[in-house]
């Protein structure tokens, strides 16, 4: 069973837990089996650089080098900012109810790129004291260095969270870009100067 967020609005507290909206789930999906000629079904496996050696399924993993080109332990490594400080840990939105002060309009929502959905259970109350608005928040599924820009709204009496980020592009309009012709050229008129009486 999910694990229950907490929320605060206007001095009121609520609870749902986020339930993972999968895109299979709404659209279904579609799997490719490779066959042999007996119709056995075929395993995939990668073949080294040589071409040589065939490297099962697991088989293969990544590692991390340190400069001196010797294996870094993971645990040995840590964040840090652009100035080259330890990077301050965002706890997880777990650990403390969010707070929901701050609303996005429709237009600014629509500029976003929604990386991951879901649905809040038990989230019918929040639902219908959100009404129309939309609002936004960091949400962090544990303790890390980085949350996710998250979207709180209302639908059909049911609360959703969408994940995703602004890309930064700004919209500028719909207006038709115009055609740069060569210089030199005009309409009907062909390199050598003869008319061409194909456009007319």
């Amino acid at each position: 069973m999910a694990k229950n967020l907490s929320f605060t609005l206007d001095g009121a507290e609520y609870f749902a837990a986020p339930v993972k909206i999968e895109r299979k789930k709404l659209y279904g999906w579609s799997e490719v089996i490779a066959l042999d000629d007996e119709g056995n079904e075929c395993s995939l496996v990668t073949v080294d650089e040589t071409g040589s050696f065939i490297i099962p399924k697991g088989g293969t993993g990544m590692g991390i080098l340190a400069p001196d080109g010797k294996w870094a332990d993971r645990s040995s490594l840590k964040a840090v900012d652009a100035e080259g400080k330890d990077a301050p840990l965002v706890p997880s939105s777990f650990d403390a109810p969010v707070a929901l002060d701050t609303t996005l309009t429709a237009e600014r929502f629509l500029d976003y790129i929604i990386t991951a959905f879901y649905q809040l259970e038990g989230g019918a109350e929040l639902a219908a004291d959100i009404k129309d608005k939309i609002y936004s928040f960091t949400y962090n599924p544990r303790t890390d260095y980085e949350g996710s820009d998250a979207l709180l709204l209302a639908q059909d009496g049911e609360a959703f969270m969408l994940l995703g980020y602004d890309p930064g592009f700004k919209f500028i309009g719909l207006a038709q870009a115009e055609v740069v012709e060569e210089a030199g050229e005009e309409d009907g008129e062909t390199e050598d100067g003869d008319i061409d009486f194909s456009m007319m």
